[in-house]
């Protein structure tokens, strides 16, 4: 299983549109406090449009809290990791993958992602800014793991109007 933690979230919109992307791939959301916005907000559900309900999210305390419930692999995503996000390999293992990313503002503390160097990853860019939003990364790390393991569980067909819809 596929999880995506946010460590600390500040912007609703971002929580929200990662709330619809969780729901749209069976990916279970971790939203580790303090939150910069209560998850009742407009913005949360604007950004989620209707499909926050599908979410499986969990709100801890701290961190030290989501740990003590939560085992598997685990990679941090840091605009100081020195390897690309795509360079690992999410087969490899049998357990539960987590995709940790940190607020906003800060990222995830130093102080955490020195305990875990081999497992700090970077979306590679240009030096025009210093990161891509929340949400986006989200979006593409969650996508590479999926396509990794051949998007277990997902349509590749669209369900609505029908597998030869373009061709009608």
């Amino acid at each position: 299983m596929i999880n995506i933690v946010l460590y600390e979230p500040e912007i609703p919109q971002n929580t929200g549109n990662i709330m619809r992307t969780c729901a749209g791939t069976y990916t279970k959301l971790h939203l580790i406090k303090p939150l910069g916005f209560s998850l009742s907000e407009n913005a949360i559900k604007r950004s989620g449009v209707n499909y926050i309900e599908h979410c499986d999210y969990t709100v801890y305390e701290d961190y030290d809290d989501f740990l003590s419930k939560n085992n598997g692999e685990f990679y941090y995503f840091t605009r100081y990791g020195h390897k690309p996000h795509s360079d690992y390999n999410y087969k490899e293992t049998d357990k539960d993958i987590y995709l940790v990313f940190g607020k906003e503002s800060t990222g995830i503390p130093k102080e955490l992602l020195a305990q875990h160097l081999d497992r700090c990853a970077r979306i590679p860019t240009n030096d025009n800014i210093r990161a891509l939003n929340l949400s986006n990364c989200v979006a593409l790390v969650l996508f590479e793991a999926l396509r990794q393991l051949d998007y277990p569980n997902l349509l590749k067909n669209e369900p609505f109007k029908g597998e030869n819809y373009l061709e009608e």
